[in-house]
């Protein structure tokens, strides 16, 4: 007899793999193509800093907003129509002339990007009640791994000779595959009104605001390094493809620390310790940045990918940890994202400042390793024997 329920977990999980590869590629692929932008653009520093600044602040917005759009318009809809924004985002690249129009693409990759991952790991939950670190590991994983292809694959095309519109634009058929599979595989399933009742309990518990927090600092870090790694090393020389492969690097370390520490964590419900990991591994990696750029570059973007991944992975399975419900947990995973994205936008444009005022980097990576500190301090507080009495939510 055909077990028709594990049919359908592969073919889910097929398709989150698809989905989650495409939802950082048009955030890491304009850092190696930095200097063709600029020179066509004219964009400066802080210009630049809006490729990543504004789709991260829209994935904070969208993490409000899309659960009453998920009510309206339902999972398969909603996840289609949003596939469709990134397609047209992507697509839209080819014909960009100015700064301004490209910033413009990216805003609208940003919107379909956000209200696809504010959904997911409520999905997750429900789907895969027992498997909530797996799975949420391999979704990370991709959605990281699909930042190295992004950032790899540019110099490849550009290298080829198609010019750098083109190749931004070569990204649109990733995503027509993932709108492709979402068609067929997703089943049009309508959820719950939002429960505004469930947001202001949440947002009225210190809890939710630390995980925001701790979630913002560390994905600052990363829309940081997704914007500037790059550009950093070809200020030191490096060509367009070296520095690309430093971004691969950090992003193939994001995603085998995205899928490896949740299963590694899976036996004990305290994530503390793998969590604290995650901030060793981004103290080394940010400090070789800022203090010893030229001795181990690949070791540094490695162990900052790593640190930065798996926090991303772990910070996700804890907060789902905090609630038994699936759609509570789901509310607070999102909330946690919302104000956090919120938080992280602001990495890259703080980046671009320090280095208007200093000329370098440097100081943006200590402000990083300052802000990776402030998080382990919250990380502590994440016991869970005490997720009762820090989240007590009623029904």
């Amino acid at each position: 007899m055909t077990d028709t329920r594990s049919g359908r977990d592969w073919t889910m999980l097929a398709l989150v793999v698809l989905v989650g590869l495409n939802l950082r590629p048009f955030l890491a692929a304009p850092g190696p193509l930095l200097s063709e932008i600029v020179a066509d653009t004219g964009l400066g520093y802080g210009g630049v800093s809006m490729l990543t600044l504004l789709p991260m602040f829209l994935m904070g917005v969208g993490a409000f907003v899309a659960p009453g759009l998920q009510v309206r318009l339902g999972a398969r809809r909603g996840l289609l129509i949003a596939l469709v924004v990134l397609l047209a985002g992507s697509a839209l690249r080819l014909f960009v002339q100015d700064g301004l129009s490209l910033i413009a693409t990216a805003a609208v990759c940003g919107i379909g990007v956000a209200f696809i991952q504010a959904i997911f790991p409520g999905i997750i939950k429900a789907r895969f009640p027992a498997s909530v670190p797996v799975v949420t590991g391999l979704y990370s994983a991709t959605i990281m791994a699909g930042g190295a292809f992004g950032a790899r694959l540019m110099p490849m095309l550009t290298g080829a000779g198609y010019r750098w519109q083109a190749a931004l634009a070569f990204l649109a058929l990733p995503v027509a595959l993932a709108l492709a599979a979402a068609w067929r595989i997703l089943s049009d399933v309508r959820t719950g009104r939002p429960d505004g009742t469930l947001t202001r309990q949440l947002l009225r518990r210190p809890r939710t605001w630390g995980l925001m927090l701790s979630f913002g600092l560390i994905n600052s870090g990363y829309s940081s390094m997704i914007a500037w790694l790059s550009p950093y090393y070809q200020s030191q020389g490096w060509t367009s493809g070296d520095s690309s492969s430093l971004v691969a690097v950090m992003a193939a370390g994001q995603a085998a620390a995205a899928l490896g520490l949740p299963a590694l964590a899976r036996g004990n419900a305290d994530r503390r310790p793998w969590l604290l990991l995650t901030i060793a591994l981004q103290v080394a990696g940010f400090l070789g940045l800022a203090g010893f750029p030229g001795l181990a570059p690949v070791l540094w973007a490695g162990l900052c990918g790593a640190g930065l991944g798996g926090s991303f992975a772990l910070a996700i399975v804890t907060a789902l940890d905090h609630l038994p419900r699936p759609e509570q947990a789901g509310a607070l995973a999102a909330l946690m994202q919302g104000g956090g994205f919120l938080i992280a936008a602001l990495g890259p444009y703080a980046l671009a400042l320090l280095h208007d005022w200093t000329g370098g980097f440097a100081a943006g990576w200590i402000l990083h390793l300052g802000c990776v500190l402030v998080t382990a301090l919250i990380y502590l507080r994440f016991d869970p024997r005490r997720y009762p009495a820090a989240m007590p939510i009623a029904g």
